[in-house]
């Protein structure tokens, strides 16, 4: 099998050959390693290979599951892996290595997904961009002087790029989705605890934050959300279970819904003219598959929901530093955070415990009202991002400029996002369109709390009725 033949495949595909025994694991593995030699120069989206897993690849027993010997790449923050590097894009955490493996690490494992890298991140997972001072900048595959998004972008370009079919990804303003929309990828953020922080958190970034991958069809997204959305011990809530597998929803009906749609950002950013035709025609194509289909969209206090997400990214992140200079035996200061970061840092010593309290109150109302909006719609449709891909070093947090500024242009790409994170609301982005000039554009739909299996059933008639498998980035390992 070559490249191109290997990259036709989704992860359930490949697995199907591993099970038929018409290929091994290992011969898999090797061609991963093969296609990261061809591509990756062009994208610096994987930043190590573990080819010491190559070998081991054919030696490992595989369960009887729909994804053993699918191979993944981690990213290089959030779920770690026991003893491998994880340096979150920072030169303050340089050299740092997990000390057991997530929970959500060993339900991949548990599921046969052998780990051969890890991919960038900006530092922190802080930008919409995944760009470091420590491992340079991540080119999108369709274009690789524009951004491939963030802070997921490594996994996202690597699964569009074709090196692996799935990548894992993690979400706490955007982060699986804006990748998955600049790179033309899909990107599915669970509901709040379906995957399990475990075992050394109970919840990441005071709940915004969940984990899940990026992958280049419905089904994968499907069986993977099988294989990771079982409570780990001692979480301190557990999601309501589905009656059926996700991987039963791809291809299900999905009855008569009523969805709302919102061309227009609720929080002012203005929306690029052509990604907010083409979220008009998704909703036109809503209505002719039967829905019945109206504008509307959530109302937020905006004051009070921005100032309760900036206390609560800033003060994560100041105590996240704080941590790992003290066990890295560094300093937190300009020569080992970007500039950007420095001042979110400084920003962080400011914030008291009173504060912390009024912005879960404050998220508190959001998510109340939210979620009185999902009680009259079952869907919500949105673009993805405001804008499509910027140039590289447009937003990244290696610059001096004031934070506004800076929060400005991230604002292009979380406006339509961060409310999920907000409210723990399950949302995903789909490859559904192109720009004229051929760019990937996003579009995002969210659903009540749980409903993953609604989004997989509206994703996968969308997979059939706007299929993507057949668009291929410039930069692909199947490319000549």
């Amino acid at each position: 099998m070559n490249l191109a033949e290997y990259a036709g495949y989704d992860g359930i595909g490949l697995a199907e050959l591993i099970r038929q025994k018409e290929f091994s694991a290992g011969e898999i593995a090797e061609l991963v390693l093969e296609g990261f030699d061809k591509v990756n120069p062009s994208l610096n989206a994987v930043i190590e290979i573990y080819e010491d897993r190559l070998a081991q690849a054919d030696q490992l027993l595989w369960p009887d599951t729909p994804l053993a010997g699918l191979p993944i790449f981690l990213k290089d923050i959030g779920a770690g892996e026991a003893g491998k590097l994880q340096e979150m894009g920072s030169r303050l955490a340089q050299g740092h290595t997990s000390e057991t493996d997530a929970y959500l690490t060993t339900c991949f494992k548990n599921a046969g997904a052998i780990v051969l890298g890890r991919t960038s991140t900006p530092e922190f997972g802080f930008a919409a961009t995944t760009e470091s001072i420590l491992n340079g900048a991540t080119c999108n595959p369709w274009n690789p002087g524009l951004i491939a998004g963030g802070s997921s972008g490594g996994s996202a370009a690597a699964v569009a790029a074709g090196i692996v079919p799935v990548a894992h990804a993690s979400d706490g303003g955007g982060s699986i989705r804006i990748p998955a929309a600049c790179c033309g990828v899909v990107g599915l953020k669970p509901s709040r605890g379906r995957v399990s922080c475990g075992p050394d958190a109970d919840e990441r970034l005071f709940g915004l934050s969940q984990e899940f991958v990026v992958s280049r069809s419905v089904r994968d997204t499907a069986a993977m959300l099988d294989a990771v959305s079982r409570p780990a011990p001692g979480d301190p809530y557990t999601i309501l279970q589905p009656r059926q597998p996700f991987l039963q929803a791809v291809g299900a009906a999905t009855g008569n819904l009523r969805i709302a749609f919102a061309a227009e950002s609720w929080t002012g950013v203005e929306v690029n003219a052509e990604i907010a035709a083409k979220v008009q025609q998704v909703a036109r194509m809503c209505q002719d598959m039967g829905h019945t289909v109206e504008a509307a969209g959530p109302q937020v206090e905006l004051g009070p929901y921005f100032s309760a997400l900036g206390v609560l990214w800033h003060a994560s992140l100041g105590y996240k530093c704080d941590q790992l200079a003290q066990q890295m035996g560094r300093t937190v200061d300009r020569d080992h955070l970007e500039p950007v970061t420095f001042e979110l840092y400084r920003n962080s010593k400011k914030i008291s415990v009173a504060d912390i309290f009024n912005a879960r109150y404050a998220l508190n109302s959001t998510r109340r009202r939210v979620g009185k909006f999902f009680e009259i719609y079952d869907l919500l449709l949105t673009p993805t991002t405001a804008q499509l891909p910027v140039p590289i070093g447009t937003i990244d947090q290696n610059q001096d400029v004031a934070l506004e500024k800076w929060y400005i242009g991230t604002s292009q790409f979380n406006a339509f996002t961060n409310l999920f994170n907000a409210t723990g609301l399950p949302a995903i982005s789909l490859p559904l369109c192109q720009s004229a000039t051929g760019l990937p554009i996003g579009i995002q739909f969210a659903a009540g709390f749980g409903h993953e299996d609604l989004l997989i059933r509206v994703a996968g008639a969308f997979e059939e009725a706007l299929p993507w498998a057949d668009r291929v980035p410039p930069i692909h390992v199947g490319n000549s």
